[in-house]
């Protein structure tokens, strides 16, 4: 059951769930979302609540940012960014090639909101989000790469980490560059 409530200047909606902990989620429209045990009083969730606002207030901002840049950003036309995203596929691949069985996996390139780029072991697929296509080069380079160390490392353990170092030293300021949503 959910329940619209307010506290601390945040308003939010409640879940009861089989969970243990509080989860608190801020949306990317800007909206609130607070998981929380059926026994939990419902005083100590708005203090909680409460307790995170300013934390709330700068996320919902950042959110709200983001939308505005990509408002201003329309999508690219699909055909270009496939190709393009198949380009820095194809420049990078000399780097996985010697160490990755078969072929350069398929590119495709999606209307994804929640991710930048996937990997398919069992498919051998990358996809990249259409937006990503609106992104600083520096950017897209990194989640190319990001998304080919997943043929070597499936997860995101320290080796895969290492990896991405290995190949792009700069990849976390790279990274930042998808976060604030800016281009050069």
């Amino acid at each position: 059951m959910q329940q619209q409530r307010h506290a601390g200047g945040v308003t939010f909606t409640l879940t009861r769930r089989r969970v243990k902990n509080l989860n608190l989620r801020v949306r990317a429209d800007g909206s609130v979302s607070v998981s929380a045990p059926a026994s939990m009083p419902v005083g100590v969730i708005d203090g909680f609540v409460a307790q995170r606002a300013g934390w709330i207030a700068r996320a919902q901002d950042r959110f709200a940012r983001r939308r505005a840049a990509e408002a201003a950003r329309p999508l690219p036309d699909k055909g270009e960014a496939l190709a393009g995203m198949r380009a820095l596929c194809e420049a990078w691949w000399p780097c996985f090639s010697g160490r990755c069985p078969g072929p350069m996996p398929a590119v495709r390139v999606c209307d994804m909101h929640t991710r930048w780029g996937s990997c398919s072991l069992r498919t051998r697929t990358v996809c990249f989000a259409l937006r990503l296509w609106t992104m600083p080069h520096a950017a897209r380079e990194y989640v190319v790469v990001h998304e080919l160390c997943h043929l070597l490392h499936p997860d995101h353990s320290p080796a895969f980490w290492a990896e991405v170092g290995r190949l792009m030293p700069d990849y976390a300021a790279r990274r930042a560059l998808l976060r604030t949503g800016e281009t050069p």
